[in-house]
């Protein structure tokens, strides 16, 4: 074991330029960077300094460091460093301090390695990391204006980008921000650096919870450099965080830049997507696809987007569009191209499926082949096996497969329950339910899940009692206000209580075209038809839907616009003629199409 180590050790040393060079030892092949290796300042004269004593010092360091003796190991190679002022055993000596998880040694050998060599980029960027993670954040305000100051002037806006990444951990925020934005008061002002510094100081801000602050900062920043990208992107940060001012923000820059970065105007679809702000999403999404149509990631999108509102044809043309983008090119990521292409793949199943088409849904679904895709690949040959009238065969599918994770019970539990719930064995699903909500009590999705399969069996009360205790045990859980109003709405009865619990839904998604829905719906109960069809009209154009369609005619009935409610429940059909509501609505109304 002893000859081992000091082998090991003896190959670390011999891998530094100060052993090469005083060895004369041949210098390996070039490997794959560290991602922060040090930066070479020692000078040849330097090199001299390896005599028979110091090195048997390096040696002795390495194996006692590696022996459980890093404290003892660290004082000899920073020794050394200080000797000789090689940036590789400064880093060296850091490196065992912070493995040793000595935060203070740590900064000791870091700050000694910035006084030898105060130009390096290096020691100044550990001293920042070390400082930022013992917590000591008001310290960081010198070495980050150090660290700015030492980048190129050509790298000095991306420097300065990247500053709201080091401090991502930090726990005081408030802190933060403030620290950087003094660090950066020179660059604020400098007509090279505004644009930069002012997205830093807005992401500072709105990380640290100061959304006008950072609104302000951007808008700052735009008018600092309108085609800089930063201010566009936080603007989206800050539509997610609730501040709808940011979004002119976004549409101005794209107005203006749009063609030419059409990965801005993907993230803004997708910012609209969050907000499900569907039918705005895929205008843009049309768009990003008319100034790049080789940009596979928004045929994705716009497929899954398409298969979701029941344009069939068109999503098969999106979905395959996109595979084939997928399959020619090589620069994404590897994980995210797996990734998307397996979701490509099963939608192009199911697609399949829904023609009947069992052949070629198998023969898409075989192209996956990751195996942390199982579930989901099963998951759909189980429902292709249930749609031929193999239910049974096709739950077992979902019961064997292997589980591998502590979590895979719970995900082959779901997906059998939602292959039942698919293909409206609602019986069997509450019962898997109910066994499910007995093991996991304090899980609002799963009461919320068996309220619905409870609904279907025409079990209201026991609905009710599950939508209350997962509204109980999730108080923002905001699909379940939402259910219980638009039931109680639906059987006209406490109208004034179902209003109240949609409106708390509304609170947490106040742009949710299916709770807006619901809004409308129980307007219209309690007789305000006018304020009913303005919230209609708004929720079917964010989200054209069969059963948004439904409730909409029949308010357009019920106030006598006939021919504008027979037109809306023909959109309605159109997206999806099985819908229920739909159906149910036309045969009690008694309307033909």
């Amino acid at each position: 074991m002893k000859k081992k180590l000091i082998w090991t050790a003896l190959g670390l040393l011999l891998a530094t330029p100060l052993l090469q060079a005083q060895t004369k030892l041949p210098t390996a092949a070039p490997q794959k960077p560290r991602p922060a290796l040090a930066e070479s300042n020692t000078a040849d004269a330097n090199t001299s300094a390896l005599d028979g004593e110091l090195f048997y010092q390096l040696l002795v360091g390495e194996i006692t460091a590696q022996e459980g003796e890093p404290g003892a190991g660290y004082a000899l190679i920073l020794d050394a460093a200080r000797k000789t002022g090689d940036a590789q055993l400064y880093q060296r000596a850091t490196e065992i301090a912070l493995q040793s998880r000595s935060g203070d040694a740590a900064l000791q050998a870091a700050l000694a390695w910035k006084q030898a060599l105060p130009t390096a980029r290096d020691p100044n960027r550990y001293v920042l990391q070390i400082l930022i993670a013992l917590n000591r954040i008001t310290e960081t305000a010198v070495p980050l204006k150090t660290g700015i100051e030492l980048a190129p002037a050509e790298d000095r806006s991306l420097a300065i980008a990247a500053i709201p990444r080091a401090y991502a951990r930090v726990n005081d925020k408030k802190l933060a921000s403030e620290v950087v934005e003094q660090a950066l008061a020179a660059y604020l002002a400098n007509p090279a650096t505004a644009a930069s510094a002012w997205t830093t100081v807005a992401r500072m801000r709105l990380a640290a919870g100061d959304t006008q602050g950072a609104l302000a900062a951007i808008k700052t920043a735009s008018a600092a450099d309108p085609r800089y990208q930063g201010p566009a992107l936080v603007a989206m940060d800050l539509m997610q965080a609730g501040v709808p001012e940011a979004e002119l923000l976004v549409t101005r820059y794209l107005a203006d830049n749009g063609k030419t970065y059409p990965e801005i105007r993907m993230g803004y679809a997708r910012a609209l997507l969050d907000a499900q702000r569907y039918a705005e999403a895929s205008a843009q999404l049309l768009q990003v696809l008319r100034d790049k149509p080789d940009l596979a990631q928004a045929w994705l999108v716009l497929g899954s987007l398409q298969m979701q509102d029941n344009q069939l044809a068109q999503a098969q043309a999106s979905l395959e569009r996109y595979v084939a983008l997928s399959e020619r090119q090589n620069g994404q990521a590897e994980e995210d191209s797996s990734r998307g292409l397996t979701q490509a793949y099963l939608s192009l199943a199911q697609l399949a499926e829904k023609r009947r088409d069992f052949a070629a849904a198998e023969l898409w679904i075989s192209k996956i082949d990751n195996a942390d895709d199982m579930l989901l690949v099963q998951t759909r040959r189980a429902s292709l096996l249930a749609s031929q009238g193999q239910l049974a065969e096709g739950r077992q599918l979902i019961r064997s497969l292997p589980e591998r994770n502590p979590g895979d019970a719970r995900l082959k539990l779901m997906a059998e329950i939602g292959l039942l719930r698919d293909l409206r064995q609602y019986q069997l699903a509450y019962d898997m339910l109910a066994e499910a909500t007995a093991q996991f009590p304090a899980e609002a999705e799963l009461l919320y899940d068996q309220a619905m399969m409870a609904e279907k069996l025409g079990q209201l009360p026991d609905m009710e009692r599950l939508l209350r205790l997962a509204i109980q045990v999730k108080p923002d859980y905001y699909n379940a206000y939402n259910a219980l109003g638009y039931s109680l709405a639906d059987r006209n009865v406490r109208l004034p209580e179902a209003r109240d619990l949609i409106r708390k839904a509304l609170e947490y998604v106040p742009n949710d075209p299916f709770i807006r829905d619901s809004l409308g719906w129980v307007e219209f109960r309690m007789g305000n038809a006018a304020e009913a069809l303005k919230i209609f009209a708004q929720a079917f154009s964010a989200k054209p839907d069969p059963e948004i369609a439904a409730h909409y005619g029949e308010v357009l009935w019920s106030t006598g616009q006939r021919d504008k409610a027979v037109a809306i429940w023909r959109e309605g059909r159109a997206l999806n003629p099985e819908n229920e509501t739909l159906q149910e609505t036309l045969k009690r109304l008694r309307v033909k199409l």
